[in-house]
């Protein structure tokens, strides 16, 4: 694999045949979480493909003309020619595998496919998330001498690790970047001895059996399994959207929030994640319009007055998006008064959505445990489900408040009571 810069481009992608590139960006969680990912089709594909790297923020320039405006972004070349869509963000391998496989043919798929060998690995405990619940459990697991692995499709960390200050969690006098929280977690869990298996796609979850596969080649079985899977940004599913994923629209404040510097950006959202990153933005946006379907912040008192302090962010009441489009560099976002009904149009040069999150459990496979209403899983005092021998910790379950600090009193609960068991 080949780092490049903006003056190798032409010769090293548009004239080289077949290309991959990844556009990546410093400080952005998702960035780590596709670059094993990344190396390991590389290692698969790399006589037939050639896969190269390109640093987003030393080369904007060339992103911007490629329609690159979000980390992550992988390109896709045949000869000169961009072939396939674009990904980006969260990517699983399964994604990259799929277009890698459209750029050749047949026979050169099942040649590479065949070197890949099936594996069956046994565990005591199997942690499915890496997030603070899941990283806390494994800690206690660990120092236990209960044999267990961590699983993550991402790397270690959750919403946490990208999350770009904690001002609340214990023992730190200072706010915290969610990156450096998750990286305390995750460096103490490995120490207690567990095994981590992150930055993979999750094949398969059997709860019934204990099993899951990875990357389609290894089987876990475990005597236990302890879901912590959390919860994902939810999306509008408005036209558009889509679209513009990673290309005007991002999710990650602290992934994409740098490119927009002394530029005007659309914040959609009304809650502490929209308002805490929206005052994130401000360190580089020059001006940001807050979208909210209520009329007033529904964010804690204190981020509501620091919001409404700071110069740089108006907020538009009542109103929701109907519509995303892109006028040359420039999103533009219809708009809906709820009270009016009349239609209005903003133009900015990117929208950020914070719109709250939505329970994991589509990985689960066909047999869940009892969950309420919501989509979240019920667990008793013990962190038990409805399944026997498996747990549920986190932002999955079913509770009242969903915090850093909860999600690590559950995993601690959860461990305590495997580890007596």
């Amino acid at each position: 694999m080949k780092e490049i810069n903006a003056a190798d481009f032409e010769q090293e992608v548009l004239n080289s045949g077949k290309v991959v590139v990844d556009f990546y960006s410093t400080e952005c969680p998702p960035c780590e979480a596709v670059a094993p990912k990344f190396e390991a089709m590389a290692e698969l594909y790399g006589e037939k493909i050639k896969f190269v790297k390109i640093f987003r923020q030393g080369n904007r320039e060339l992103a911007s003309e490629l329609g690159v405006s979000s980390s992550p972004t992988l390109l896709f070349f045949d000869n000169g020619k961009q072939v396939t869509d674009t990904i980006s963000g969260g990517i699983k391998k399964s994604e990259i595998q799929e277009r890698l496989d459209k750029m050749l043919s047949i026979e050169e798929v099942t040649a590479i496919k065949a070197n890949h060998k099936a594996i069956v690995s046994e565990y005591d405990v199997a942690i499915l998330g890496g997030g603070p619940a899941g990283l806390t459990a494994g800690i206690y697991l660990g120092q236990a001498k209960i044999k267990t692995v961590l699983i993550d499709p991402a790397l270690p960390g959750g919403y946490m690790g990208i999350t770009h200050q904690v001002s609340n969690y214990p023992g730190f006098d200072q706010p915290q970047p969610g990156f450096m929280l998750a990286h305390y977690m995750s460096e103490q869990a490995k120490h207690s001895g567990i095994d981590f298996k992150v930055a993979v796609d999750v094949t398969s979850v059997d709860l019934l059996k204990k099993e899951i596969v990875i990357d389609q080649l290894e089987t876990i079985r475990a005597k236990k399994i302890i879901i912590a899977t959390g919860t994902t940004p939810n999306t509008m599913n408005a036209p558009g959207e889509s679209d513009y994923k990673g290309k005007g629209i991002s999710y990650c404040a602290t992934c994409d929030a740098k490119y927009f510097v002394d530029k005007e950006v659309t914040v959609i959202g009304g809650g502490n994640s929209a308002v805490e990153e929206a005052l994130f933005i401000t360190k580089f946006a020059k001006k940001i319009t807050m979208i909210h379907q209520f009329d007033k912040l529904t964010a804690n008192q204190t981020a509501i007055e620091t919001l409404q302090a700071n110069e740089k962010i108006s907020v538009m009441y009542e109103h929701e998006p109907r519509k995303f489009e892109k006028c040359g560099d420039k999103m533009i976002t219809t708009l809906e008064n709820l009270k009016t009904k009349e239609i209005s149009t903003l133009e900015s040069d990117g929208v950020f959505v914070f719109i709250g999150f939505k329970s994991n459990v589509s990985v689960l496979g066909d047999t869940l445990p009892k969950m309420n209403n919501w989509g979240y899983i019920i667990v008793d005092e013990d962190m038990k489900t409805s399944i026997p021998d498996v747990f549920a910790v986190g932002d999955i379950i079913s509770k009242k408040y969903r915090q850093i600090t909860t999600a690590v009193a559950d995993g601690t609960i959860a461990a305590i009571t495997i580890s007596k068991e």
